[in-house]
């Protein structure tokens, strides 16, 4: 079956974004903005968090991994696709296909479990603050973000094994601007229920874990803050978890719109769209929401530019 695959199918060719070539230039000027600004954005947050000392807790160490995650995410994407706006070949090898696949749903699956590992550290901060150091200790931040690549890496390799065992022969046009599982599997002229049980149990398990696991630490915390009598100080510990929800509520709004709609609104065209927002401008968009609406960030930022200008 393997070597079926090879000798039918050797790269495989991207219809990109738009079929207008008009649009080509335009949008290759737009996507390599939003490249640049999330590459310095999310390599600016990894470096201040490695050298402010300040931003040496678990909340940042995770918000470190978090722009780690986005950097690579945007990064397995957007050159191809950048370097396809200006191609009359949109081709992409079998072999780089298929690190494409694995490495998006690695990455998807790490920031989907990350999200529900930052919440689950709200809620030990919020409501068992005493504890907090203890709890979230250094060896115990290790251990979840290990755990939360784990996961990641084996169900990145279920998939990866289960697709790339089908044969591809009715044809090498994928729809869309980078390789993704439903067009990919359009193209199979093999069996692919296997693939399709494999990718909804993966879907399911991976955003009902992190789901119910951020629903609810979050409800803890409400009503953790619910109980506190002063005004300013329910304000100040949800001004904790603000940046947090943010990014979880752009995330997952995305995923609901994405796999959760009716059946006959689905189109191709709609699920690109769908996936630019999840693929590039939610890995542009995060380092944002936490630097501009995180005092102790800013605060850092500030120090370090004072710095920075003081020995120049």
């Amino acid at each position: 079956m393997k070597e079926e695959n090879h000798s039918v199918v050797t790269e495989f060719i991207l219809t990109g974004l738009t079929y207008r070539p008009e649009l080509q230039v335009p949008l290759f000027v737009l996507f390599l903005l939003i490249y640049v600004i999330t590459v310095v954005w999310n390599v600016g947050m990894i470096l201040l968090i490695t050298i402010d000392s300040q931003l040496h807790t678990p909340m940042y160490f995770f918000l470190w991994s978090l722009s780690f995650c986005d950097f690579c995410y945007s990064s397995v994407i957007a050159p191809k696709m950048l370097q396809n706006f200006l191609s009359e070949k949109k081709s992409i090898s079998y072999t780089a296909c298929a690190v494409q696949i694995s490495f998006c749903i690695f990455l998807a699956d790490f920031e989907c479990l990350l999200l529900a590992v930052m919440a689950y550290d709200r809620y030990v901060a919020i409501c068992n603050p005493l504890l907090y150091v203890v709890i979230m200790s250094r060896q115990r931040c290790n251990l979840l973000v290990a755990g939360v690549c784990a996961v990641g890496l084996v169900d990145s390799m279920i998939h990866v094994f289960c697709i790339f065992q089908l044969s591809f022969c009715r044809s090498n046009v994928i729809n869309h601007f980078y390789c993704d599982i439903p067009p990919l599997l359009v193209l199979s002229c093999s069996d692919t229920r296997i693939s399709d049980i494999v990718q909804l149990a993966s879907m399911f398990y991976i955003v009902a874990i992190s789901v119910v696991t951020t629903l609810l630490s979050y409800v803890y915390i409400m009503y953790t803050i619910l109980k506190i009598r002063s005004a300013k100080g329910r304000l100040k510990a949800f001004s904790t978890c603000a940046c947090h929800l943010t990014a979880v509520g752009i995330f997952y709004g995305t995923l609901l719109f994405m796999y959760f709609r009716p059946t006959s609104s689905y189109s191709m065209d709609t699920d690109k769209r769908a996936s630019v927002f999840y693929s590039l401008v939610i890995p542009m968009l995060n380092p944002l929401i936490y630097s501009l609406r995180n005092r102790e960030v800013k605060d850092a930022l500030r120090k370090t530019m004072n710095k920075l200008l003081t020995q120049s």
